[in-house]
């Protein structure tokens, strides 16, 4: 479309959703290998969205769809320190060692990372612990890396809450948009 000879873009409605992304799934819009992508699980959106940070292949979780920039901003940049909780669970008996070393922060090979808080922390049956953990940085593969450096195989990895934004009880696979209150928590004033 064109007025006086220049191109005109229509202003796109502003879109964005809540994705439970399940496990063995990438984080691209689209993958060489043909493995699923987590566009795959958006095609019905009236308006193409993108992911907001990644969430790795063998994660699951909450993953923020949206066509936002400014949103996408606020959500990923550090200034903003907002808390990505895990939903974990490790191989063998976390210690209160182990649990004090993820708080204060662990060497990785690329840094020391931010202190970290570790919550409900129980024993399973089958002798592995299941715990959450919340951090303020995104590097890749943090949480898996930092299990890592205590002593621990990562078993299971769910993203649960972004800030104020929490997964609940939506199904892997599917998706909702922000409810008035998670806007409202973010700052906006979009419905």
């Amino acid at each position: 479309m064109e007025l006086d000879g220049k191109a005109l873009r229509l202003e796109e409605t502003r879109l964005t959703v809540i994705l439970n992304k399940p496990k063995g799934v990438m984080c691209t819009a689209a993958d060489p290998e043909g493995r699923p992508t987590v566009m795959d699980y958006v095609k019905d959106l009236p308006a193409r969205v993108y992911n907001v940070g990644r969430l790795d292949y063998d994660s699951e979780g909450l993953l923020v769809m949206t066509n936002d920039g400014e949103l996408a901003y606020r959500l990923t940049h550090p200034k903003f320190q907002l808390g990505k909780t895990y939903s974990v669970v490790c191989d063998g008996t976390l210690t209160q060692t182990q649990k004090a070393a993820l708080e204060q922060g662990v060497m990785l090979e690329d840094g020391m990372t931010s202190p970290a808080r570790v919550e409900e922390v129980h024993s399973l049956k089958n002798g592995n612990t299941a715990f959450n953990i919340t951090i303020h940085e995104g590097r890749n593969r943090q949480v898996r890396r930092m299990l890592t450096a205590v002593g621990h195989e990562t078993l299971m990895l769910r993203r649960v809450a972004l800030g104020p934004l929490h997964l609940g009880g939506l199904p892997s696979g599917s998706h909702r948009p922000l409810s008035e209150a998670e806007w409202a928590a973010l700052g906006d004033g979009q419905e």
